[in-house]
């Protein structure tokens, strides 16, 4: 038996057989053409890029149904990579000046751009070199009529091996044979942690020779939520896992019974269950997991995999859709956001050395009036037809609500010398995202209908950490004390001004946090449909003057590793 500790990537536990996954090789060979053969083989390359993002979107598509829009969003990197016209105009120009094969001269140019990001320091721009080398594989294998290894040969459930994987891997494991995996790079961040998690397929990765001492034959045990790996255990140690599997069987179970059930705490406190969606054919999802409302539509996916720019009527139906869909329930609609991490071809945004703090969300909107303007008299056609809510993402102070209430304003006017209906009484809240807007949240709650916080980037810009580098995200702790001061701050001042407060970060989604933010008065939570259920158990199985109770013995501890602790152990308590 040998025990292994990597990353924990994706909770559970999983007892199986080994499969292993070899990496992907091309051989690629290098022959001269003649001068009248470059335009066909510019034309090959050309359609090995159409082909190439005709695969990518129907496969963004399919992950958005099985698995939610966050999942679908990675690939948003993928379509990025094939509207590089660096990348592009490189491969055209050598394929002429070199007159060589396009595939060759495309593997070559491929290595190249790898081996740029894969010197760079910044962990968030090394992850673009994974993006390229996965659309890369993609392109070549269609420019040279290949087939990818398919999972369809695993004729049993069996545990994955490899080196590394990629999103398009995790993709292809839906439905399959997969009990888990375990790779010998990637960490917590990845992409390939995220899908994961979505998937449930327990994980563990950065075990960095796991490929070595692994081999075909042998039995694993995966425990997705230590970052243990058991090679060939002891019948004792099977049995003991067999038992902790069993357990977790029943747990989910006890999820699932009640999640239909409207959310009480034992003393009667009422809370609401939100979800978060990005794409409208997710309503049915919103549905299946027992929510009670959307907490945070995202709205991007309208620019996705478009070069034009979607109509006013576009936007219309598709808030009409849901609203219509989840009536009498609140759906709150976040504006555009855009800059940071997420990139639209249609709009020329410079390049930035901070784009997550440059011009994005809020700030690109007050900047382009037009575009913002467009889809405010989108959302406000829609409230007519169910219980329509709006909010601002990334707002930073009182003056830039204003300025986008104001353009609100004139988004009512010109649809009231239309003749066009709207519910004029719209609830307008702000996203507290930026500690700025934390520390002025009693200036913004006497002009603001509801909060709704924004945890992703409020821990990222308190504790100055950027959560997509590996060699720093281990400081990006949603359970430190500074959150946690700074989310009563919030909350305090939105109760004093008698208005709602909500969450639609991932801490809202963390179970061992619920309880926590129970107790410091968070009214709403809205996080991604399959964890509902889980939420709606713990919630319903507690008192709320009792979480009260145990908000205030978190908040004296000094560090976020405590108060994880702390938390996870009462959680225990309740799941026993």
């Amino acid at each position: 038996m040998i025990q292994l500790k990597g990353i924990a990537a994706a909770g559970g536990i999983s007892i199986g057989p080994v499969y292993k996954l070899g990496s992907e090789e091309f051989i690629v060979v290098r022959d001269a053409i003649r001068p009248e053969d470059i335009p066909a083989q510019i034309q090959l390359f050309e359609e090995a890029l159409i082909k190439t993002r005709r695969e990518i979107i129907e496969l963004q598509k399919r992950i958005s149904s099985d698995m939610g829009q966050e999942e679908a969003q990675i690939f948003d990197a993928h379509l990025l990579v094939l509207e590089d016209r660096m990348l592009i105009e490189d491969v055209i120009s050598r394929i002429k000046k070199d007159q060589l094969n396009v595939a060759y001269i495309f593997s070559e140019v491929l290595k190249k751009y790898i081996s740029v990001f894969l010197k760079i320091e910044d962990e968030y721009l090394k992850e673009r070199a994974a993006d390229i080398n996965d659309v890369g594989k993609r392109i070549l294998r269609n420019l040279l009529g290949k087939e990818k290894k398919s999972l369809d040969d695993m004729k049993e459930k069996a545990i994955i091996v490899a080196h590394d994987l990629s999103p398009s891997d995790i993709a292809a494991m839906h439905t399959k044979n997969v009990a888990g995996f375990i790779t010998d790079i990637g960490g917590k961040t990845s992409h390939t942690a995220i899908m994961a998690k979505s998937l449930e397929i327990p994980a563990v990765v950065g075990l960095e020779s796991a490929t070595v001492k692994v081999k075909a034959g042998d039995i694993l045990i995966v425990d997705g939520s230590t970052g243990v790996v058991i090679i060939n255990p002891d019948e004792e140690t099977l049995h003991d896992y067999r038992q902790r599997l069993e357990k977790l069987k029943g747990i989910a179970e006890r999820f699932l019974s009640v999640k239909d059930l409207p959310v009480t705490t034992t003393d009667g406190r009422v809370i609401m269950i939100y979800a978060n969606i990005e794409f409208p054919d997710e309503v049915s999802s919103v549905k299946l997991h027992g929510s009670e409302g959307i907490g945070l539509y995202r709205t991007e996916f309208f620019y996705m995999n478009r070069k034009d720019s979607p109509s006013e009527d576009e936007h219309y139906q598709a808030y009409k859709y849901v609203a219509e869909a989840l009536n009498p329930h609140p759906v709150v609609i976040r504006t555009l956001d855009i800059g940071g991490d997420k990139f639209l071809s249609q709009f020329k945004i410079p390049y930035e050395m901070q784009p997550f703090l440059g011009w994005r969300a809020i700030r690109f909107c007050l900047a382009r009036p037009d575009i913002f303007k467009l889809q405010l008299r989108a959302i406000l056609r829609a409230s007519v037809h169910g219980n329509l809510k709006l909010m601002y993402p990334m707002i930073s102070g009182i003056e830039e609500f204003r300025q986008a209430n104001q353009l609100l304003s004139e988004a009512k006017e010109e649809l009231r010398q239309k003749g066009l209906g709207f519910n004029d009484q719209i609830k307008v809240g702000v996203m507290i995202e930026v500690p700025s807007a934390a520390m002025t949240a009693d200036i913004l709650a006497k002009e603001s209908d509801f909060f709704s916080i924004g945890t992703n980037d409020l821990i990222q810009y308190s504790l100055a950490v950027d959560r997509a580098n590996e060699k720093v995200a281990y400081l990006y702790e949603p359970a430190h004390p500074a959150i946690l001061r700074l989310l009563k701050v919030i909350i305090d001042a939105a109760h004093k001004a008698n208005i709602k407060v909500a969450m639609c970060g991932e801490m809202a989604g963390d179970p061992s946090l619920a309880l926590i933010l129970l107790g410091l008065g968070l009214d709403e939570f809205s996080m991604p449909p399959q964890i509902i259920p889980e939420l709606k158990y713990i919630i319903r199985a507690i008192g709320y003057g009792a979480a009260q109770k145990f908000a205030e013995e978190a908040m004296k501890l000094s560090t976020g590793t405590q108060i994880e602790e702390f938390a996870q152990n009462k959680l225990a308590e309740i799941l026993k």
